[in-house]
């Protein structure tokens, strides 16, 4: 198209962090057109040069990056403004003035953020935990969980969960059948771990479910997918979470990542109050 841009998201590592801000970013803008050139681990500028060679052959180029390495970043500004393609450092300013901040100089490390320090077992061990509890498995020890959730079928507990794991979160997440599906030491009030509920709009997760039948071919459990069926599960499940005063947060209108903070937010408010 006319109005067609290429993107292209330059990293020294492995693009993850340039590529959640891009996602970030475009969610800003409804009507934009766009290509995605992604190219993680460029540390050299023979691979630069050949990027931005390829750039200048495109119309409507974007150069996003992160590069940590001042020279290397100099070098790659310098040659866009050669082509006159349009480079924008995501970084840069900002470690730059974190620097002045704590007066003490960046270490310039490409895959800082994935050093093998505590803070990275500790998510692996969150993720392993998490894996192992998925879907009401091993509720022996889920008072090791930082945050259980609870929902009717197809409330996005898993996807959470995993998002949760990965910012080092132990949780454990079991689905609402009925009040016996929830272990007896979650109603104690000296169970530690945050417990959430999580609810949606009927008609959005008749369509879940709907597609998900669909997906498996499996159109003949129809109760699973009906709707008068999942007005009294999630009523259902409103009173127990309310019954045992504990938050709810409706996922109809959220990503994952909205629910995540959602949930981390409460986590740390009752942390704060058991200090």
């Amino acid at each position: 198209m006319e109005n067609s841009h290429n993107i292209y998201l330059i990293s020294d590592s492995t693009g993850e962090t340039l590529d959640r801000i891009f996602l970030a970013l475009k969610a800003q803008f409804e009507k934009f057109d766009y290509k995605i050139n992604q190219f993680s681990f460029t540390r050299t500028e023979n691979q630069i040069n050949k990027i931005l060679e390829n750039a200048a052959k495109n119309k409507n180029s974007i150069v996003l990056y992160t590069i940590v390495n001042s020279k290397l970043a100099k070098f790659l500004t310098e040659e866009s403004s050669k082509k006159k393609i349009p480079c924008f450092g995501v970084l840069g300013d900002l470690i730059l003035n974190f620097s002045k901040l704590l007066n003490q100089k960046a270490s310039h490390e490409p895959s800082g953020q994935h050093v093998m320090n505590k803070e990275y077992y500790d998510r692996i061990e969150a993720i392993q935990f998490t894996m192992n509890h998925d879907d009401g498995n091993n509720t022996i020890d889920i008072e090791n969980s930082d945050i259980v959730l609870l929902g009717v079928s197809r409330t996005s507990k898993t996807p959470t969960s995993i998002y949760l794991a990965n910012r080092s979160y132990k949780t454990s997440n079991i689905p609402l059948v009925n009040e016996k599906s929830i272990p007896e030491k979650l109603k104690k009030k000296t169970f530690k771990p945050c417990v959430i509920g999580l609810t949606t709009e009927p008609s959005r997760l008749f369509d879940v479910r709907k597609n998900r039948l669909n997906s498996l071919r499996e159109g003949n459990n129809i109760e699973y997918a009906n709707i008068d069926k999942i007005k009294k599960e999630l009523e259902s499940s409103k009173k127990l979470f309310k019954k045992n005063n504990w938050p709810i947060i409706d996922v109809t209108r959220k990503s994952v990542e909205e629910t995540a903070a959602s949930i981390i937010k409460i986590y740390e408010i009752k942390n704060k109050k058991n200090v």
